[in-house]
């Protein structure tokens, strides 16, 4: 028992050194790793940054850096795929990620730090559900495919795009042989 908590903390520590590689905010860094863990059910990976040429980048809703999307790898075997980013709220913005399966259908969206007063439901689990699921031929509509949320209508809507950005990204990257 003490072996499997110490390999477990010690997996944790690790996968977080990994992340920190990547330049993520320390804020972020302990969320993205608790949420690969879960959703992948891995203790052990690595994040690869996925590299895109500039002519494509350009062309994409959203560009890809290298501190915004990665493949989550472990052993060598592709588990899938991370993005995170910021999107705008009312009058700041916040920080999302999406977690992606190797088929490229949505895992896991999660908000990872909300700055509004107001509107701070859309980070509720229950909310982000509406995105699990979705592919990069899903194209989402605010109100009819995601439930609108009263004093969060800015942040709902930012939140739709922003997801809908990323699945139309993601496919074009798949379909020019990127990912």
């Amino acid at each position: 028992m003490f072996a499997k908590r110490f390999l477990c903390g010690f997996a944790f520590v690790l996968s977080g050194f990994l992340l920190s590689s990547f330049q993520l905010p320390k804020k972020l860094e302990k969320k993205v790793t608790k949420e690969i863990h879960k959703v992948f059910e891995i203790s052990d990976y690595n994040l690869r940054a996925v590299v895109v040429p500039s002519d494509i980048n350009k062309t994409l809703p959203i560009s890809i850096r290298p501190d915004n999307f990665y493949a989550v790898v472990q052993n060598d075997s592709l588990q899938g795929y991370l993005f995170i980013e910021k999107a705008p709220s009312k009058t700041a913005q916040f920080d999302y990620m999406i977690l992606f399966d190797a088929d490229l259908i949505v895992k896991k969206t999660k908000v990872l730090v909300y700055r509004e007063e107001y509107g701070g439901e859309i980070a509720s689990s229950r909310w982000l559900k509406q995105f699990v699921g979705k592919t990069t031929k899903s194209s989402l509509v605010y109100k009819r495919d995601i439930a609108a949320i009263s004093g969060a209508t800015i942040s709902v809507r930012s939140m739709t795009n922003a997801v809908n950005k990323v699945l139309k990204t993601v496919g074009i990257l798949h379909n020019n042989k990127l990912i």
